[in-house]
């Protein structure tokens, strides 16, 4: 399996990207890494020899954050983030990951690829760890704007890759909502929950955001604003506690030998919820895996986004989604 990875992405590129690759090289030896972006830095990275199943594509071209994303592919047409994109449009890779600009990937690949059959809009989720198992929540920044239909391709999409990549069937579906009523939320929530409650047999109801975490649902949808805010609030409450823990431990030495005991508690629940040994977040209602990387993605998260792209690919997610849309949605496409 061939996977392109736009080196020049993310915050600590090339090189996090150059070593994901080779990390990611090492745990899976039946893929092939194509590196986009500039070769001499590069180069800086990589072993000597270079490994054979890893290549490089060299642009002249880097998309930074401050670009328009609507705009890249006119403006940056030689950048490494759509150079990798034009690899698997053109067939030559089976699959995308960049940790770059979220809106450039989403403009690029929707324009470059075209979206699913019936996919009105395409749309971002994120994976949670729980202790009642996985959870994914739909749309995390994709479509700030949406419509009730747009929210239920969104549960549609997120249910088969939770399925398909997770293993986890027939999944519990929620809505995001101010409260658990029907009535409750904007014109929007009130109804999509109709739509659901129509749809969808294994539609639990509204989530609040307090029961997120500890609610029956497996599948949480709402519009890309309000999951963009909720997964960011989470990464900034998950370091600041983190941080506050540690301000602590080094208060009393009392605390110091209670830290050491509980250091193997403390690393699990951390290695839980951390959002690198996940990877990053497929970009779903793309005729193409897309993976989108957290933009502070280290080595090891590139290298599980990477993990993540061959196994979307393997469990065939594209061409399933597309049954999907057809089989569920029918007349509301």
């Amino acid at each position: 399996m061939k996977i392109a990875l736009d080196a020049m992405g993310g915050d600590f590129a090339p090189e996090a990207a150059v070593r994901g690759a080779m990390e990611a090289l090492h745990a899976a030896n039946s893929i092939e890494v194509y590196l986009t972006g500039n070769e001499q830095l590069i180069n800086e990275f990589l072993p000597s020899p270079k490994p054979d199943h890893l290549h490089v594509i060299p642009t002249t071209q880097v998309v930074s954050m401050h670009d328009k994303g609507s705009r890249v592919i006119k403006e940056k047409p030689d950048s490494s983030l759509v150079k990798g994109i034009e690899l698997l449009k053109n067939g030559v890779v089976d699959a995308f990951v960049s940790a770059g600009h979220t809106g450039a990937i989403l403009s690029t690949a929707t324009l470059s690829l075209g979206r699913i059959e019936g996919a009105k809009r395409p749309a971002l989720c994120a994976y949670i760890p729980t202790d009642l198992g996985g959870k994914i929540l739909c749309d995390v920044g994709a479509n700030p704007d949406a419509k009730p239909h747009h929210l239920l391709q969104f549960a549609v999409m997120a249910s088969l890759y939770l399925d398909h990549v997770e293993g986890i069937k027939y999944p519990k579906i929620g809505l995001i909502n101010i409260g658990v009523e029907p009535s409750k939320g904007s014109e929007l929530y009130r109804e999509t929950y109709k739509l659901f409650k129509n749809e969808f047999p294994n539609f639990v109801g509204n989530i609040e955001g307090r029961n997120i975490m500890t609610s029956e649902a497996n599948v949480l949808i709402c519009d890309g604003f309000v999951g963009n805010t909720i997964i960011k609030f989470a990464e900034g409450w998950i370091t600041l506690f983190s941080d506050l823990v540690k301000k602590k431990i080094k208060e009393k030495v009392t605390y110091q030998i209670g830290a050491k005991l509980l250091y193997p508690v403390l690393k699990s629940i951390s290695s839980q919820f951390d959002y690198e040994e996940h990877g990053g977040s497929p970009l779903l209602g793309i005729k193409g895996v897309c993976i989108v990387a957290h933009g502070s993605s280290s080595a090891k998260a590139i290298k599980n986004s990477i993990l993540l792209a061959k196994k979307c690919v393997n469990h065939r997610l594209v061409s399933d989604i597309q049954i999907g849309i057809s089989e569920h949605l029918g007349n509301n496409n």
